[in-house]
């Protein structure tokens, strides 16, 4: 039996910008959450997130994309949102998520899927694509990347990953990860939001800001340390300290074959990421011979911040085709 933690659904409870029913798919003795919105009979939009988010990150999109006609599915890997959390950090590969999600595919026997992913969302999802490519009808692609010889990582993503080690700022009991969304969004200063998580106290948050701060903080409300296992062990498995825990291999064979990839491709990026830059998204949409739609104020969680114009561009995009 794998231990794990389930977060109780009263933390969820006065989410006024997630209406969203729950869905869950059994994997081994665990149990996998999902969003499943818009017409069953209608084409797929599959929405894959990254750390440290879960399907809220899509929130402002699948009402979009729903009214567009398609079905959203937005999954929350297992340790994020409301799916169990292992408490065991190792338990946790980005191989084992990625397997997660193709039974979750496979169960629900997703076709002609339009992919969405960011961040860690792109070496799970697109690794979807690379293995199954006949149940994919296009690809989006959001500030991420997949690892290979060739790619040269970010300081900013080896200050990110570096903070995840012992004596980093995020290498501590209970991280307030719902604080490092709100400073993404432009919410609330360094200062502010560094400070209440190396301190470990509640940000004082009015508006958007709290709004944000409650969504992303719900899933590890009140939970022991132990559940939070999955959220670190995301930027301790980038493959530039720790190959094997980031599915490098297998990273490297996804690329190769979708620079092969024959069908339409579409990156959406936020041009103010330090850690994905707009430079190297550039680049690899140019190797895939795709389109890119540069967000020229968006950061790394574009999602969280520009939905409405992702959807508006993606849609676009899909009538071009």
């Amino acid at each position: 039996m794998t231990d794990f933690i389930r977060t109780p659904e009263q933390n969820f409870a006065g989410l006024a910008d997630f209406p969203f029913s729950a869905n869950y798919h059994s994997w081994q003795d665990l149990r996998l959450h999902y969003l499943d919105e818009g017409p069953k009979d209608g084409p797929v939009i599959l929405l894959v997130h990254g750390m440290p988010t879960w399907s809220y990150l899509y929130r402002h999109m699948i009402p979009l994309l729903v009214k567009a006609g398609y079905r959203c599915i937005a999954p929350d890997h297992l340790g994020f949102g409301k799916s169990d959390k292992p408490t065991d950090i190792h338990w946790y590969t980005i191989a084992r998520h990625t397997e997660v999600l193709t039974s979750l595919i496979n169960a629900l026997d997703l076709q002609h899927i339009t992919l969405v992913c960011q961040d860690w969302g792109g070496p799970i999802g697109l690794a979807q694509a690379a293995m199954m490519p006949t149940r994919f009808d296009r690809l989006t692609i959001m500030n991420t990347w997949l690892d290979h010889p060739a790619y040269e990582y970010s300081d900013a993503i080896k200050n990110w990953n570096k903070n995840w080690h012992d004596g980093g700022i995020f290498a501590r009991q209970t991280p307030n990860v719902a604080a490092l969304m709100v400073l993404s969004a432009g919410l609330a200063t360094p200062a502010e939001m560094i400070g209440a998580i190396v301190q470990g106290t509640e940000p004082a948050l009015t508006g958007n800001a709290a709004t944000i701060y409650k969504g992303f903080g719900a899933p590890f409300k009140n939970l022991d340390d132990a559940a939070y296992n999955g959220l670190r062990r995301f930027p301790l498995s980038i493959p530039l300290d720790n190959p094997d825990q980031g599915n490098a291999t297998a990273q490297h064979l996804h690329y190769q074959i979708l620079l092969n990839w024959r069908k339409p491709v579409h990156f959406i990026w936020g041009c103010e990421d330090d850690i994905f830059t707009q430079a190297w998204g550039r680049n690899w949409a140019t190797q895939m011979n795709a389109s890119f739609d540069p967000i020229s104020d968006a950061s790394h969680f574009l999602q969280n911040t520009h939905g409405a114009e992702i959807c508006r561009l993606l849609l676009h995009r899909i009538a071009a085709e």
